[in-house]
């Protein structure tokens, strides 16, 4: 049966389990009415459209 001869350091256990924490950039698409680059599900901030008609007055 395998056993550790050695004790794991905080950092080695540490670093391995922040391997999966790293973030990745937010999705972007692109509008419908003025083609600029956004956030999904949310509305333009350069025209204030959002599903086709205008929600934020800019």
């Amino acid at each position: 049966m395998a056993v550790p001869k050695k004790k794991t350091s905080k950092s080695k256990t540490r670093s391995r389990r922040a391997s999966s924490w790293s973030l990745d950039a937010a999705p972007k698409s692109r509008c419908t009415q003025c083609s600029a680059m956004k956030l999904p599900h949310r509305a333009c901030q350069s025209c204030g459209f959002y599903r086709g008609r205008q929600v934020v007055d800019v």
